[in-house]
């Protein structure tokens, strides 16, 4: 339970980090390259203003989820745990 528990709590941030890099990668060379970011749309436009959108607004599922899956991985790592090695035999 402790190994599920680590890779639970381990896995979704890095995922999400990942993800959220990524994109503001392609945000960054697209302000670099002269253009405007569209958020909603996720694609680099070559004229107007764009609004600002945060990632957790634009990608909710994922956030929450990636979260809520690290809570579980804490709980599971926090079983685990109490329980030592002795009960996993």
């Amino acid at each position: 339970m402790l190994r599920v528990g680590l890779l639970l709590l381990v896995v979704p941030p890095l995922i999400l980090m990942g993800a959220y890099l990524m994109e503001q990668a392609g945000v960054d060379s697209c302000l670099d390259a002269g253009g405007a970011w569209n958020y909603a749309q996720a694609r680099c436009e070559s004229e107007g203003e764009f609004p600002f959108v945060p990632f957790m607004v634009r990608h909710p599922l994922m956030v929450n989820g990636g979260m809520l899956l690290a809570v579980v991985g804490l709980v599971f790592c926090l079983i685990g745990l109490y329980r030592g090695r002795g009960s996993e035999q």
